[in-house]
Parts: C-alpha cells; structure tokens; sequence
C-alpha cells in the first residue's frame, strides 16, 4: 500500500518552517505522496492546554540556539521574525484558501519566506497582501475569500482534525497513523514511509 506523509503545520512555527523545507526531499526519495495539512496552532495550544514555547523563557533561550544550528545543519535560510508572536488565523485561512483554490504551489512558499527569511510584519493585512502581490497572488480575492464559510470550515475542520488525532503542537506528521512530533523527529519519518521503522 502507498504510504503518505501528513504534515500538519502553521506559518508561525518556525520548525514547522524548517521542517517544510525538508519534507518534499523526504517524500521523494521515500516514493511516497505528500499531503500539507494546514492548522491553527493556537487552536490547537487552547483546546490541549499547550503553550507557545515563546511563553517560556528557558526555552525561548534554547530555541535562539536551536534554531539557527537546525537552518545551518539543512543548509537553508532562517531568520527570527522581529515582530513574533503573529496571530496566524489569517494565514492559516489563506491556506486553505489557497488549497480549495488551486494556488497552493505559489501561497505556501510565500509565507514561509515571509515569515522566517524575511521577518515580514504579519499581523499587518498590508504587509500580507505585499507578500501575495510579490507572489503573483491576488491580494483583493485572498482579503474575500479568508471571509468565506468553506475557507473557515475546512481550517476548522483541519485543526480539529488533529487535535483528535493527538496533536498538541507543529510540526506534527503522521505516517500510517503513527504521529511524529517536531522538526528533530524527520529521520525517523523518513524510516516510516520506507517501512524500516520497526
């Protein structure tokens, strides 16, 4: 049977960003699909009673560390966004939005980059819509559609979604059911969908 990696994540979690930036290699050389499964994090955090680690100040410290060793060790870029926490629920719409919508290939990317790369202001609807104009987005449409009843529903029914299935923060992958917590648990997914994890 094919396997498939579920990868649930929200913009604002930076391993989930750097997590993103391996799992598409993974699939690959694992010759399996790969299905992104955007979620609210802080809809998540409320409804199992986790935190932000943000919220901590020992492990916000280690994580100024962590981090950038992680970006350094994937060869990729990564900056701290100066104007962390972001309220996501508007990125997150979009990406169902763009999901529904076809454009996924050219949102996704976009706002990772923003976001991790670039330290762009995303609690500012301006600065959103500079982004998806930059990406070839219609940022007018993207500002109608996070309003429309199928864009919430299915973010909704995502997020809730995974709490059911145990999650309780991002990244989190599933592989046959099994679920795989964090960016530092990769090797062992890629085991998984080879079906060399015993």
């Amino acid at each position: 049977m094919a396997r498939t990696l579920e990868f649930y994540f929200d913009y604002g979690s930076p391993y989930s960003y750097l997590a993103d930036t391996q799992v598409e290699a993974i699939a690959k050389r694992s010759g399996t699909a790969l299905e992104r499964k955007p979620m609210l994090l802080g809809g998540v955090f409320k409804a199992t009673g986790n935190h932000s680690p943000a919220e901590l100040p020992a492990k916000s410290r280690w994580t100024a560390f962590d981090m950038p060793m992680w970006a350094k060790h994937y060869g990729v870029p990564f900056n701290r966004n100066p104007h962390f926490p972001v309220n996501t629920l508007v990125l997150m719409r979009g990406a169902a939005a763009a999901q529904i919508d076809g454009v996924f290939e050219k949102y996704h990317p976009a706002m990772f980059k923003a976001m991790w790369v670039d330290g762009r202001n995303l609690n500012d609807i301006k600065e959103v819509a500079a982004v998806l104009t930059a990406a070839g987005l219609d940022a007018r449409k993207f500002g109608q559609r996070i309003q429309d009843l199928d864009v919430k529903d299915r973010l909704k029914a995502t997020s809730d979604e995974a709490v059911a299935r145990g999650v309780f923060g991002a990244p989190t992958m599933f592989v046959d059911g099994m679920m795989f917590f964090g960016n530092d648990r990769l090797p062992f997914v890629e085991l998984a969908l080879k079906g060399e994890l015993k």
